[in-house]
């Protein structure tokens, strides 16, 4: 009689072994973590576990600052999200079209913004916004935008935010997309192109569906960083004459709350939302693009 067969260990489990311990520390350990200390109270200075029941998320989502900051970062969202994606694939698809010294020049160009850090870009945006000292002043004040305040109220400021998320961002995904089509088959471009598929036609039709799991990859990510928006804000709401609120979006407020207030319950439980709309926004991608099947990139 045989005996059970033992799992043995393969090389593709070595490989994996760091991101999984790396995860289980740093990622999935703090969300569990998150979750306790959520139903926690804190009135005594330590965590009382569990001694709060559901009185953190009560507190959290019936301040009067959250829905305003929910809806901020949802505006934010609808545009940041397809303005990142559309912006990158175009870019990446010129770029990938033009096979020269001056593409690689723009290769370049485009990718020094994301070696720069989150604050420093946010400082850097707020000296390009401000039009007493902006380069693009002239444009700004012939908007009738003399003032930072001016041009970082209202409706402006998801604007404004999307274009920094931009421009920090779409560097490494251009490098990342065009490493992807030069990764097609030169034999599949020419026969397109020997069909009649010109150059728009040749990235919309052939390109494009070639590394859609690429695409699926790049708008689970970007969701899941924008939606936990939070140095640009920050750091956007003490420059002198912004009309940003302290607590525009969702991870100002749980920052508000865990560091003014103390009350790491009720941060928790708004870092917990934030954490729950990311997975939530993963998961439906993933199920309507089918991004696990093998032959996703062949349909």
């Amino acid at each position: 009689m045989i005996g059970p067969t033992r799992p043995r260990i393969r090389t593709a489990h070595l490989f994996v072994l760091p991101h999984t311990v790396f995860m289980l520390l740093f990622a999935i350990g703090p969300a569990v973590y998150a979750l306790v200390i959520s139903f926690a109270s804190f009135q005594r200075g330590t965590p009382e576990f569990f001694g709060a029941g559901l009185d953190n998320y009560a507190n959290a989502y019936t301040d009067v600052r959250f829905l305003p900051a929910l809806g901020n970062v949802t505006q934010f969202l609808i545009i940041s999200v397809p303005l990142g994606a559309i912006g990158v694939l175009a870019i990446a698809a010129l770029l990938h079209a033009r096979q020269d010294r001056l593409g690689s020049g723009m290769r370049t160009l485009y990718f020094i913004p994301g070696a720069v850090a989150g604050p420093t870009l946010a400082l850097l945006a707020i000296f390009m916004l401000d039009p007493r000292i902006s380069p693009f002043a002239p444009v700004l004040q012939a908007m009738g935008l003399t003032t930072i305040g001016q041009v970082t109220s209202g409706s402006r400021l998801p604007w404004v935010f999307a274009i920094m998320y931009f421009f920090a961002a779409a560097g490494g995904w251009v490098a990342i997309f065009y490493g992807a089509f030069n990764g097609i088959s030169r034999e599949t471009t020419e026969a397109a192109t020997m069909d009649g598929c010109g150059p728009i036609r040749l990235a919309w039709s052939v390109k494009l569906p070639l590394v859609r799991p690429y695409i699926v990859y790049m708008l689970i990510l970007t969701f899941g960083a924008n939606v936990q928006m939070f140095v640009e804000p920050q750091l956007l709401a003490v420059a002198a004459g912004s009309t940003v609120g302290r607590y525009w979006s969702l991870n100002q407020l749980s920052y508000a709350y865990a560091f003014e207030l103390s009350d790491f319950g009720s941060a928790a439980a708004i870092a917990l939302l934030m954490l729950g709309v990311g997975l939530l926004a993963a998961i439906l991608i993933i199920r309507f693009t089918d991004f696990f099947r093998p032959d996703v990139a062949d349909r």
